[in-house]
């Protein structure tokens, strides 16, 4: 795992996500398998002496089971706050454009995620992510480059299965 400690003694979680999009123009989304159940966009934490590039490409493939080529940098987004009520450190994401090289993808990390779909962009599934929300919005307007600080969400309702 990659943390950073900030002049402020906070520490930061250094992660990655990629909006990869069908020809249909839907967007892939993973759910998480614990937790709040969160909907949110592939991808995960970088190693220690992992570039943002190459853990993105690889925690697609681990999720996925299919490779991924990077398009561009959609943002960096750092996101802040307790909405969960607890010390939670900042994450700070990378996320790019991506685009799967190969058929569909399927659920290959069952620990970390339950579902794995194609949503179109006016009915994303509940609840999301904050970076998530954000940055698909930010796909979808075109904007490349953005830098974002988002805080995180109110602790939504655990979904029972």
């Amino acid at each position: 795992m990659s943390y950073s400690t900030l002049s402020n003694g906070s520490k930061v979680t250094s992660a990655v996500a990629a909006v990869i999009e069908d020809a249909a123009g839907r967007v892939l989304l993973c759910r998480q398998a614990g937790g709040h159940q969160l909907w949110g966009l592939p991808g995960g934490k970088i190693r220690a002496d992992e570039s943002p590039v190459h853990a993105v490409i690889r925690d697609i493939r681990e999720e996925t089971g299919l490779e991924t080529e990077v398009v561009e940098l959609i943002g960096m987004y750092q996101l802040t706050g307790d909405g969960c009520g607890t010390a939670t450190p900042d994450l700070f994401v990378h996320v790019f454009r991506g685009r799967l090289d190969g058929g569909g993808p399927s659920l290959n990390a069952p620990g970390r995620i339950s579902g794995l779909s194609w949503h179109d962009l006016d009915a994303l599934p509940e609840p999301l992510t904050a970076t998530t929300r954000t940055a698909i919005a930010d796909a979808a307007a075109a904007r490349t480059g953005v830098i974002r600080e988002l805080q995180r969400d109110a602790e939504p309702e655990v979904v029972e299965a």
